[in-house]
């Protein structure tokens, strides 16, 4: 795992837009992610064991396995958006790039590669994209059954209680009236 501040430069949002600024796990951890490399599937068993996530499933992400959907697919997911649940990613292989805002509401870039595992927090905006490879193939972890509501970053998901709890977490402002 590599995190380090987004370029914000025009460009295929798949190439690596790097800034040469790096973003150090202290950091990451504030913002409530935690990242792990777990070359060892008995290491992501024991984990999700101890954060009580009972079902996963796999996805491929690629050209081969989506065919014409792919790229309207990677657009979609690079769509700022949050969660209610917490996302556990694991990467069975090859890569691709989770950004997350910073507490400043920059981006900060963090490329996933095989046996890396990251846990971002309930209410935190990100977005997705598969690197140039055009080939990424992941485990996601759930506590339940699977909800993939993502919740699109706009006024209703500032207010939005999974939204608040996070930005309380992190001692941030919450919106007026929560």
């Amino acid at each position: 795992m590599k995190a380090y501040w987004f370029d914000n430069l025009p460009g295929d949002q798949r190439e690596p837009h790097d800034s040469g600024r790096s973003v150090d796990a202290d950091y990451l951890a504030k913002l409530g992610i935690k990242a792990f490399n777990y070359p060892d599937i008995e290491d992501v068993n024991s984990l999700a064991s101890s954060r009580n996530y009972k079902n996963r499933d796999e996805i491929t992400i690629s050209p081969k396995t989506m065919g014409d959907v792919y790229e309207e697919k990677v657009k979609n997911f690079f769509h700022e958006h949050l969660h209610e649940d917490e996302e556990i990613r694991y990467i069975l292989d090859g890569g691709g790039f989770f950004d997350v805002r910073s507490e400043g509401d920059d981006w900060v870039r963090i490329k996933l590669e095989k046996n890396d595992l990251m846990i971002m927090p309930a209410g935190i905006y990100h977005r997705f994209t598969t690197d140039e490879q055009n080939y990424t193939k992941a485990m996601r972890l759930f506590k339940e059954d699977p909800k993939w509501t993502p919740l699109n970053r706009g006024e209703e998901t500032e207010k939005n209680q999974y939204r608040q709890e996070y930005l309380k977490s992190r001692g941030g402002e919450v919106v007026a009236g929560q």
